[in-house]
């Protein structure tokens, strides 16, 4: 029986292990860790967040003393509801980031708090990655890809997760710590947790002694299975410690804590070639699998009609895919290999295959057409949820057939479909394998709906497990979803080895209870989400977390889908009448949830539907305005010009100030105010004053530069160098292009200030302004506008919708380069570059990456300096153009890792593309950060010395 016990008392308990800022137990804590990315729905006690195993180990002894509940959660991106708990939930996903790559990349030591790419990223230089790639490696961390036994399109199921652990260093439930990396761990084992191991020693005799069941274990993992506990553990190896260890791989969190694993790698190969095949009918596409293995493909990934008309709309997408018959279905293959001519010998062995296709096969090892072929396979999940009926979620299943049985199963499948009215589905998945996902739309909203589903779920399990002796859980895990159905699977005999198992390791069943051991029938259609309607961005998530990874307040407050999960809860108490916590939830969630929001929109890059929070934060932050507020924002915009000047004074002002009281004057003082009003804004140390503009008409000028405000109201240097103004008139100038500033360009603004704070009407008038002018001012669109800020360029190129019908039709015809475009495809092809930097390092801002061009801003740099350095950890610096004034721990937070990586390798220069991103970069790093501009200059020069003003 669990323990009843409030919020208070449970927190008093774990004030005597961990700190204060490690705990969240507020309302807007427990109700936003309530989702992970599967469909069940589970409201914490409380969230802690170790850093050591000491802090693990304290956290079992209380957890068992109390008989509370707890589960482990690192990326939270599990489908089957296993990163979930009414218990305390443990988040691994901040402290625990450590990746060391071993004997020149042939293993990788990890911690379970880093997610899959830094992992791969952090290998790339030593051509190697992890076996595991799962889709979600860019959220997953280690800890769920371990837990989890992930495997993915490529790496089939000899590299999966299990089959490339080297060692494991792990903490049981009852405090005793064990490495497998270490021999004297193997005596300690036997001896420390001698009832364990005898146990493990009983269990795997006991399957050694049935050849039934042994048999069935060696058949079943030669496909991917992840259903119940990994029992082939028991038959790969002898000592208890291995056995155990490769048992917590795919154990979900229910029998150990996995502090780190050493992994082997695997090769990453350079060469790729790739196509899509298309066949009359299904049959077809699955008898051409096993040939196309045996040739040697290293991905095979089956698509149904349904799939492929799914990403019909996709930008490029071959005509082909949109003419295919009903029946029809694909298959996209890719070989790789170590270099090019061992890469056409596999093309070659392709060639000799006889398949019947219904267009030539064409393989490409073009990067951009690979690109949009992987792009349409991966769309098709997130094409179905975009398209979903509001308060519907999407499911995607993830089963495993024979693969010479794969075609008829399909068939039944799609039986199913059509007999329980699932009219969207769509099938695809890893062919290579047998592994097939496939993906319905489902409401839980009813009593009608769940019966729907659970009389679908019977089906399918007697489908896979009764006819075809498939699996139902392939790489998913079994969580909540599948664990009433692991005896179904594998027999009573098994079933009752991880029952014991279980009861071994974790008796009062305290890890992670309900997941793959559950005794509850109907497990699987209890605790679902509730889905109510409310904004369009809250209700397209599908809360996959794919965007956490990208927010900058991730480690401080919130990410986008914890945003969108509190907005739920929201809607929920207001629909169930619960006045109480749905004030105290929107008073939590203004720090929280929209005053921490950088609205950078990075989220939207990584989110499968497309969802940018930002624009939903904007526009919560919209409706909080009072209508004086939006007066005076108007009034603001209206008279910029006046703004700007006083603006000008001030920080001249401030400057002056920190000239004769010292740099960090201006701090202090700004300091004190802000203590007593926390709205007040920071003074940051790097601030410089106004620059003085040349009002020189030039003519016959080739581009307009629209020096920003910020530019113009703090781009001074404080290296005593020429402004950033002057320096790109210098560097155009040496590579024979005049540029003009407009002489009345004060007062002029992209509307960022406005729209960013969602003064929606304020941040119109200020873009219709602007579009004007520059409509006059480049000879109605024939010149083409440059700007110093890549945030101000994003901000205007996205401004369309706030224009009137004129000024939309002058907008299309407006060519708006950022300074990077500027100088990558203008200034530095006619420019000589003279001396060269040994090692710089980069911050490519938010905005360059929303632009698709920060590719543009490390090919300057590595045009001026030998070695460029892009942090693994660039992202958002959390500036947000005055939020980091506003909430200075933002930046530090979104900036904390980067920062480390960059003062691990010190450069000769730090450079980027907007202002305030490298005064909230320099604040953090105490290493002078400027723009891109400056590096072009200094390499430039016939000396590498700047001219003081």
């Amino acid at each position: 029986m669990v323990t009843v016990l409030s919020t208070a008392d449970i927190v008093g308990h774990l004030e005597s292990i961990f700190p204060a800022e490690r705990i969240k137990s507020r309302l807007v804590d427990v109700v936003s860790y309530a989702a992970d990315a599967g469909f069940y729905h589970l409201v914490p006690k409380a969230v802690v967040q170790p850093v050591s195993i000491d802090e693990v180990r304290a956290l079992f002894a209380l957890c068992r003393r109390l008989n509370i509940p707890l589960t482990f959660r690192a990326g939270g991106s599990s489908l089957s509801g296993q990163a979930i708990t009414d218990g305390i939930l443990a988040d691994i996903s901040q402290h625990w980031r450590k990746v060391q790559p071993l004997n020149e990349g042939a293993a990788v030591k990890v911690q379970p708090g880093v997610t899959g790419s830094v992992v791969n990223h952090m290998l790339k230089s030593h051509k190697v990655k992890i076996g595991p790639d799962p889709a979600s490696i860019n959220t997953a961390m280690m800890g769920g890809i371990l837990s989890n036994n992930s495997s993915g399109m490529c790496c089939g199921v000899k590299l999966n997760s299990y089959h490339t652990i080297r060692s494991l260093h792990f903490l049981l439930p009852d405090g005793h710590a064990y490495n497998t990396a270490v021999k004297e761990d193997y005596t300690r084992f036997e001896t420390e947790s001698a009832e364990l191991a005898n146990g493990i020693n009983r269990l795997r005799q006991q399957v050694l002694n049935n050849t039934t069941l042994y048999d069935k274990i060696r058949r079943k993992y030669l496909t991917k299975n992840t259903v119940g506990y990994s029992l082939n553990a028991f038959a790969d190896y002898t000592h208890p410690l291995d056995i155990f260890a490769h048992l917590l791989i795919g154990a979900e969190g229910t029998l150990g804590f996995i502090a780190e694993a050493v992994m082997d790698t695997v090769p990453d190969y350079p060469a790729k070639s790739t196509t899509i095949l298309f066949f009359r009918d299904m049959k077809e596409a699955c008898d051409a699998i096993v040939p196309l293995k045996t040739s040697g493909a290293e991905m095979i990934e089956l698509m149904d009609r349904a799939s492929l008309r799914s990403v019909e709309t996709i930008k490029g997408i071959p005509d082909i895919i949109k003419l295919l018959p009903e029946s029809a279905a694909g298959l996209l293959v890719e070989y790789q290999d170590t270099d090019e001519e061992r890469l056409e010998q596999k093309i070659a062995a392709f060639e000799q295959i006889p398949l019947s296709l219904l267009t030539p096969a064409a393989f490409t090892t073009d990067v951009t057409t690979r690109e949009l072929y992987w792009k349409i396979r991966k769309g098709m999940f997130p094409s179905v949820g975009a398209v979903r009926a509001k308060g519907t979620t999407v499911i995607l299943e993830d089963v495993a057939f024979p693969v010479e049985q794969l075609a008829a199963a399909l068939a039944d499948l799609q039986v199913l479909f059509v007999k329980y009215e699932y009219a969207n589905a769509i099938i695809f998945g890893h062919a290579k394998d047998g592994n097939i996902h496939f993906v319905v739309t489902q409401s839980f909203n009813t009593a009608v709906e769940i019966e729907r589903y659970r009389q679908f779920m019977d089906e399918v399990v007697a489908l896979v497990v009764d006819k075809y002796d498939g699996t139902l859980k392939a790489e998913h895990g079994t969580g909540r979803n599948m664990a009433p159905f692991v005896e179904a699977e594998w027999g009573a005999e098994a079933y009752q080895i991880m029952r014991q198992l279980k009861e071994l390791v974790d008796p009062q069943q305290i890890l992670n209870p309900g997941v793959i051991i559950n005794d509850d029938k109907l497990a699987h259609i209890k605790n679902l989400k509730s889905l109510p309607e409310v904004e369009e961005e809250v209700d397209k998530c599908i809360e996959c977390g794919y965007c956490e990874h990208k927010c900058p307040s991730r480690d401080l407050t919130m990410t986008p889908r914890r945003r969108i999960v509190v907005r739920r809860a929201l809607a929920n108490f207001k629909q169930e009448g619960n006045t109480a916590d749905h004030k105290t939830l929107l008073q939590q969630y203004q720090y929280d949830g929209l005053d921490t929001c950088a609205v950078d929109g990075l989220c939207a890059t990584e989110c499968p539907v497309n969802i940018n929070t930002g624009d939903l934060v904007k526009r919560l932050r919209k409706e909080n305005h009072s209508s004086f507020a939006n007066k005076v924002a108007t009034q603001a915009a209206k008279h910029f010009s006046t703004v700007e000047s006083v603006v000008k004074v001030l920080l001249r002002s401030g400057v002056l100030v920190n000239k004769v009281l010292g740099k960090r004057a201006m701090t202090n003082i700004t300091g004190v105010f802000k203590k007593i009003v926390p709205a007040f804004p920071l003074w940051m140390a790097e601030q410089t004053g106004p620059v003085r503009i040349s009002k020189t008409k030039i003519d016959q000028p080739s581009f307009i530069y629209f020096a920003t405000c910020i530019t113009r109201s703090m781009g001074r240097s404080r290296e005593g160098k020429n402004s950033v103004i002057d320096s790109l008139l210098t560097v155009a100038q040496r590579a024979g292009i005049n540029i003009q500033i407009p002489v009345n360009i004060h007062g002029h603004c992209c509307g960022q200030p406005f729209s960013s704070k969602g003064f929606a009407s304020a941040a119109a008038y200020t873009k219709n302004k602007t579009v004007e002018w520059l409509w006059q001012e480049t000879q109605q669109g024939k010149l083409p506008v440059i700007l110093d800020m890549s945030s101000c360029t994003y901000t205007l190129l996205e401004c369309r919708p706030y224009l009137n019908d004129e000024n939309k039709a002058r907008f299309d015809k407006l060519l708006i380069l950022d300074t990077v475009d500027f100088l990558h495809d203008h200034v530095m092809p006619s420019l000589s570059i003279r001396i060269k930097k040994d090692n710089v390092a980069l911050h490519p801002v938010c905005s360059l990456s929303k632009m698709k061009n920060a590719h543009k801003l490390t090919n300057i740099a590595k045009a001026c300096a030998d070695n460029v350095h892009v942090p693994i950890y660039a992202g958002c610096c959390g500036m947000a153009g005055d939020r980091g004034f506003l909430f200075p721990e933002l930046v530090k937070s979104a900036t904390n890792l980067e920062a480390k990586e960059v003062l691990e390798q010190p450069g000769q220069g730090y450079y980027s593309s907007s202002k305030t991103c490298e005064m909230a970069l320099e604040n953090v790093t105490k290493k002078n950060y400027e723009s891109i501009v400056y590096l072009v200059d200094e390499c430039s020069r016939r000396s590498p010395h700047y001219p003081r003003n």
